[in-house]
């Protein structure tokens, strides 16, 4: 049986931010989670390509626009479900053993945000949107998103847009939409 996710991140000059957050998902790799990385890169101008080839990902590119090298990279995975992180995203350690769990489900997921420095500002910040996700089942995408394919594409995907790709996604996703108990730690930047 083929590994059940396909990993798409968009990135745009995410060299310094990148291993960091591949680093952090070789636990679903050791676990048998992971199918593919697709990195979707928008026209980087430093090394981001590099770094995902190195890292064993498949690398598409195209116009810088989130919500355009999203739906690129999702569209091209094969993945039964999909993981969708930005490339300054660290999952928590143990993240594998919860989204395992959760594959049994149909229902889309997201992780709780922290943010990476940025001191209390940034804590506040982070608060109202994990409050605001479990109240309104609107995530951001800072916070990752995992969703069975077939969902994906019946809620008509990402659309291809330079910001808010997430929260369009979430409102399509709206009241089906899961917090799973592992934090997805972001850049404050």
């Amino acid at each position: 049986m083929r590994a059940p996710l396909s990993v798409i991140i968009p990135t745009l000059n995410a060299e310094a931010a990148l291993a960091s957050c591949l680093q952090a998902l070789m636990e679903g790799v050791d676990a048998g989670l992971i199918r593919e990385l697709i990195v979707s890169d928008g026209e980087s101008t430093d090394a981001t390509g590099a770094t995902a080839q190195a890292w064993g990902a498949e690398v598409l590119l195209g116009t810088p626009s989130r919500g355009g090298q999203l739906k690129c990279g999702c569209a091209a995975a094969q993945g039964e479900w999909l993981l969708v992180l930005h490339a300054d995203t660290v999952l928590a350690a143990g993240w594998a053993k919860e989204v395992q769990a959760h594959l049994g489900s149909t229902q889309p997921a997201y992780f709780q945000l922290a943010f990476e420095g940025g001191g209390i500002p940034a804590r506040l910040v982070a608060g109202w949107a994990n409050l605001r996700s479990r109240l309104l089942g609107l995530p951001y995408g800072d916070q990752g998103l995992l969703i069975p394919s077939t969902l994906y594409h019946a809620a008509g995907g990402y659309l291809d847009q330079p910001l808010m790709e997430d929260v369009a996604i979430a409102r399509a996703l709206r009241g089906r939409l899961k917090g799973l108990p592992v934090t997805a730690i972001t850049s404050a930047e």
